[in-house]
């Protein structure tokens, strides 16, 4: 499936689709290998209440504000998990999350995922 861009330009990735990724990459179509990510999440219960804080970022809201606002989960700043390595995020969050590129929160390169916890709205900071 093609990646979307909404109409303000921003890239969808959903369910480790690597469409979003291809732009930064090499000529073999991989984003450098990397073994830890910063990463940002907004955590919803409901699919509706992760489509309303998607609307939100697509509209230009940054993504750590509607992260504060929006996301169940414990965390609440900013959605920011920090430095995580290789294995140490859920299996399906994590393909996703390392498939994305770097990003900054007022214009964010996000993926969509649901694990067992929730629906999950990802970017990443940084890669190393």
């Amino acid at each position: 499936m093609a990646g979307k861009k909404n109409d303000k330009g921003k890239e969808k990735v959903k369910d480790g689709e690597k469409d979003g990724a291809a732009k930064k990459k090499g000529g073999d179509g991989k984003l450098k290998a990397a073994t830890s990510i910063n990463v940002r999440h907004i955590l919803c219960e409901k699919h509706s209440k992760k489509e309303e804080a998607l609307t939100k970022i697509q509209d230009g809201a940054k993504f750590d504000d509607v992260a504060r606002e929006m996301s169940e989960d414990k965390a609440r700043q900013g959605g920011n998990l920090g430095w995580k390595v290789r294995g140490s995020l859920d299996a399906e969050f994590e393909k996703v999350a390392y498939d994305l590129e770097p990003s900054s929160t007022s214009s964010p390169k996000i993926g969509e995922v649901k694990t067992g916890h929730g629906y999950h709205i990802i970017m990443v900071e940084a890669r190393k």
